[in-house]
């Protein structure tokens, strides 16, 4: 004789893999979908290296402009998606009380934390399969060994997403709006992305190798561009603000 069905209802938080999964998914859709985020990490990046290739008026310290640039812009995408992007879309989630209903929800921070930053992780892979074409077009010769760049490029993604995170869970969404595009633009300048740090004055060259921004565009460029084993030294102060900045944006982030 055949047991019944069991219909009564189980109700329960899913279980973590399911969450973080889902998480990821919809953060990567809500990525795609917005404008504004499609011009900060594809247009922009692609704009400037197009536009400071063809003019070749930066002192590249002898290299070719688009030698020089590819690992800077490389770097640059990586900080704006995981950075200043980031910051901006969750500042004002946190504002309009979307992450409150997180908060009330069986998503644990961590795993909220985790769906972006993988999120982030697959926008970049279209950031640098873009990136690359371009340069190939534009003559490109990169060398070095593709696993190290890929290492430089995550730990990078890890240190700008905790920034960006720190940034939103702490600061006012108007607050993080304006202060995720000043240090955008900040470390554009400053991070080694277009203008070589050693061009830049004595005690601005010394804060601009502690940056984030400078340990990633010199650790490319010394990889792609002369060819050269993983660079341990760029590679320990990105591994160092990564650690730092997640630590705090755990500590620290507020649902609303």
């Amino acid at each position: 004789m055949r047991q019944p069905l069991d219909l009564r209802p189980a109700p329960g938080a899913a279980s973590r893999w399911n969450m973080l999964r889902a998480q990821t998914t919809i953060e990567l859709k809500l990525t795609l979908r917005r404008g504004e985020s499609v011009l900060l990490t594809l247009v922009i990046p692609v704009g400037l290296l197009l536009f400071f290739t063809a003019v070749d008026v930066l002192p590249t310290d002898g290299a070719r402009s688009v030698d020089f640039l590819v690992p800077g812009i490389l770097a640059l995408a990586v900080m704006s998606t995981a950075f200043t992007g980031q910051a901006i879309a969750t500042g004002f989630e946190r504002s309009y009380g979307v992450l409150r209903r997180f908060g009330a929800s069986p998503l644990p921070r961590s795993l909220l934390l985790a769906g972006k930053t993988l999120a982030v992780v697959a926008v970049e892979l279209i950031q640098v399969a873009v990136l690359v074409a371009v340069g190939f077009a534009l003559g490109w010769h990169p060398h070095g060994g593709p696993w190290w760049v890929a290492l430089l490029l995550l730990v990078a993604t890890v240190a700008f997403c905790g920034l960006g995170l720190l940034m939103a869970g702490t600061l006012r969404a108007e607050a993080t709006l304006a202060a995720a595009n000043g240090v955008y633009l900040l470390l554009l300048l400053v991070g080694g992305v277009i203008v070589p740090l050693s061009r830049l004055p004595g005690w601005l060259e010394a804060v601009g190798q502690a940056l984030p921004t400078a340990a990633a565009s010199d650790g490319l460029r010394a990889v792609l561009q002369d060819g050269a084993g993983l660079p341990v030294g760029d590679l320990l102060v990105l591994c160092a603000w990564a650690v730092g900045s997640l630590a705090l944006a755990a500590r620290t982030f507020r649902w609303e």
